[in-house]
């Protein structure tokens, strides 16, 4: 059994959405069970309620049961390795692919992958997620970091809270901004109407923080390709972000209103193009860079000539 204690520093969210923000390696449903059975402690006491207001001050204790024994099954899909040690394994993820099980996606995931690459993997992080520390869309291609040993899971977990991580990205949007970069500071959450989908909310209503900074890379007539950095992580945040302030990722199924572009995608046009973290042991800096996929230069190579642009 794991124990985790913390001080709030900050008050006025509710427990279960105070913990995911603290614990980004624990999904919502996952820390609304523990709280419902009995595993979290507020100022001492057991509470059993995720909808309870924290306040600054208050401590919580929280005890993680050991991992269940793994049911999922290794499965022999390649792997685009970028960098791998002993504590560390970095892939460039191709579109199309789940990151790790979930309903309707109970196998031929990065976690089956993962773990026939990687066979003492389980328990490290999770039973479903093993060695997850941050997630890409299932359409968004580049770069991810697996933790191979519990040190180096909890060492990226923290950098990611730090925001000491760097992640770049690019991607093919609508239009073509006014200035040549910003920064979006607005709080997402999900939906108010359709739960399947992340909007910009207040965050008096549900919302998270989210920083996405952006640049223009290069301007293709009706198109931009930018660039992007995240300061937080929040679920399709470059992609809510983007379509908040008129610029949908081009090939979005979800938040660019079925507008085409007359290129066969897979999906969203959103690469995750740079990953940069300490090692969790010799404290030096790895910097990986994921070459885009052929569909995303095909894409360029098309506007390019759409609208007579020397690369």
């Amino acid at each position: 059994m794991n124990e985790i204690n913390l001080e709030v520093k900050q008050e006025g969210d509710r427990l279960d959405r105070y913990l995911s923000e603290e614990l980004p390696n624990l999904s919502r449903s996952r820390i609304q069970q523990l709280i419902e059975q009995g595993h979290v402690q507020l100022n001492g006491k057991v509470c059993t309620s995720k909808k309870i207001a924290v306040k600054a001050g208050d401590r919580i204790s929280i005890e993680i049961p050991e991992a269940e024994p793994l049911e999922l099954e290794p499965e022999d899909i390649p792997l685009d390795i970028l960098y791998e040690d002993d504590q560390l394994l970095i892939l460039n993820k191709p579109a199309g692919l789940v990151v790790h099980p979930a309903p309707g996606h109970q196998d031929g995931t990065l976690v089956n992958a993962i773990l026939a690459h990687c066979p003492n993997l389980p328990g490290i992080g999770g039973v479903q997620r093993p060695g997850i520390v941050h997630r890409l869309d299932k359409d968004t291609t580049g770069a991810i970091a697996i933790a191979k040993t519990e040190l180096a899971h909890q060492h990226l977990q923290a950098q990611l809270k730090a925001k000491t991580a760097r992640r770049e990205y690019l991607g093919v949007v609508f239009g073509s901004p006014k200035t040549e970069s910003g920064t979006i500071d607005l709080p997402i959450g999900r939906h108010p109407v359709d739960r399947k989908k992340m909007a910009v909310v207040p965050v008096e209503q549900g919302g998270r923080p989210a920083v996405t900074h952006w640049k223009v890379k290069e301007r293709l007539g009706n198109y931009t390709l930018m660039h992007f950095q995240l300061e937080t992580g929040r679920t399709h945040q470059i992609r809510v972000h983007s379509a908040h302030i008129g610029h949908p990722i081009v090939g979005d199924p979800v938040y660019s209103s079925g507008r085409s572009v007359g290129v066969n995608l897979p999906g969203q046009a959103l690469h995750a193009w740079r990953l940069r973290v300490q090692h969790p042991v010799s404290s030096e800096w790895i910097e990986v860079t994921a070459p885009p996929p052929q569909t995303f230069t095909t894409l360029l190579e098309v506007l390019r000539r759409r609208f007579a642009i020397s690369p």
